[in-house]
Parts: structure tokens; sequence; C-alpha cells
């Protein structure tokens, strides 16, 4: 089982920049496609972005396109979320995971295995 614990959230005002990261540990990170998911009380956790383990494809929700950037780095097995020109609506607790599905990643959290404890990002406007 691979072990995850993400850092790097906390309070930006509005139109600003954090980057979170998601240290791995446990199975090999390297053949793990990565997602970020995202959840705000009273509503159903989201997905973010995903990065495919073989060619570090990225995948985003429509509702980051252009603000978020996913990537990766398997030699420090470390996956990390840049968030720019953060909105209102961006705050939540932050997820990180780990899936060994086949094929492309998935933006269904069912298809994840393992978790990280999330990091809060609050933003204020």
């Amino acid at each position: 089982q691979v072990q995850l614990v993400e850092s790097g959230g906390g309070l930006v005002q509005a139109g600003g920049s954090l980057r979170l990261s998601c240290a791995a540990s446990g199975r090999t990170f390297s053949t793990s496609h990565m997602g970020w998911f995202r959840r705000v009380p009273g509503k159903e956790r989201e997905f973010v972005a995903a990065i495919s383990w073989l060619h570090a494809t990225t995948y985003y929700a429509d509702s980051v396109k252009g603000r978020f950037t996913i990537s990766r780095d398997n030699a420090k097995n470390t996956v990390y979320l840049q968030m720019n020109n953060l909105k209102p609506e961006d705050m939540a607790v932050y997820y990180c995971a780990a899936s060994r599905a086949l094929g492309s990643p998935s933006t269904l959290e069912g298809l994840y295995d393992a978790w990280g404890q999330g990091t809060q990002v609050t933003i204020s406007s």
C-alpha cells in the first residue's frame, strides 16, 4: 500500500497562488496515476486534476483549467498542484490520491485506492 502526505495548504487572498505537495511512500510511485480531489463541507468530493504515470499526461476539471497545474517528480516520489488565480470557490480540503487502474487516470474517486489526509485551502476575498 502507498502512503500519501499532503502539505502546502493555507490561507491566501483571492487572486493569489499556492502550491500543494503530496509525498508518497510505499509501493512504486512511478507506476501510479496520481490525482487531486477536493471537498467542500456538505458537498461531494470532486475531481480537480490527474496525471498519468507513463507519459505524465495531465487532466483537469473544467473549473480549474488554465489556473491549476499538476506535475510529478518521480525521483522525489512527489506530486504537485500549482494553483494560481485562486477564487473563493476553490476553498476546500484538497486530497491527494493514487491509482493503479489500467488506462488513463480516472476522474472517479472510486478508482483511486490510496488517499492522503487532506490539506485545507482557505481563500479570503
